[in-house]
């Protein structure tokens, strides 16, 4: 594994990385000073065809994005058998550990059929801290917890549309939607409880059908 802060890149090359995520999107639209604190807190990780990117049962506060390349998703430490699944660029990982403080819940492995393996990671433990607005503002923890539980139900949404008799299959939907007023820490508590919700469903279903995706 090769680590290089995003200082050591051009700010173009960084910001099209970035912005094709719609967290970071949203933080640049709405205030570029914390867009700027997010990049302090970042780094790009290069990993080689089949070394390990996490390991099941590690615990940190980080989030990862994948840029470039393809991993392979192992349910145990030992990467044995085929994989199980595969993340793709675009996805993030290790979200489901972090909003609810659970150890990783699989192995993932650079996969060897790539050239490389380009991986954004972001230290996202002012995150949980709900109270205080600094350095991470109330606007930008909202905005990324309502891209959380956006992206969290649209994922049980496809295990519901995939497994319709399952008896796990309205469960997020029995997960209210806030419907106060917005902008507010109201909200913000709000969405990091059904954020933990829908973590914990969705890690149900991952144990149900051995997908232990993040």
């Amino acid at each position: 594994m090769e680590i290089k802060p995003l200082n050591k890149f051009p700010r173009d090359t960084v910001e099209r990385w970035l912005l094709t995520i719609p967290f970071y999107k949203t933080v640049k639209q709405q205030d570029n000073w914390q867009f700027e604190i997010l990049l302090d807190r970042a780094h790009i990780a290069y990993y080689e065809p089949g070394e390990q990117v996490l390991q099941r049962g590690e615990r940190d506060q980080w989030l990862y994005f994948l840029l470039r390349g393809q991993l392979d998703v192992y349910p145990n430490e030992q990467v044995e058998g085929p994989s199980i699944n595969q993340i793709t660029p675009g996805e993030v990982f290790g979200d489901l550990a972090m909003l609810i403080g659970h150890e990783r819940t699989a192995t993932l492995i650079a996969s060897p059929g790539c050239r490389q393996v380009v991986v954004l990671a972001s230290d996202f433990s002012e995150f949980a801290n709900l109270e205080s607005n600094r350095p991470i503002t109330l606007a930008t923890k909202i905005a990324y917890y309502r891209n959380t539980v956006h992206s969290l139900r649209w994922k049980l949404e496809v295990y519901r549309a995939q497994n319709p008799q399952h008896s796990f299959a309205n469960r997020h939907r029995q997960i209210r939607l806030y419907t106060g007023p917005k902008d507010t820490r109201e909200e913000l508590s709000a969405l990091h409880a059904q954020a933990q919700s829908l973590a914990r469903l969705l890690l149900e279903w991952n144990g149900e059908f051995g997908a232990a995706r993040r």
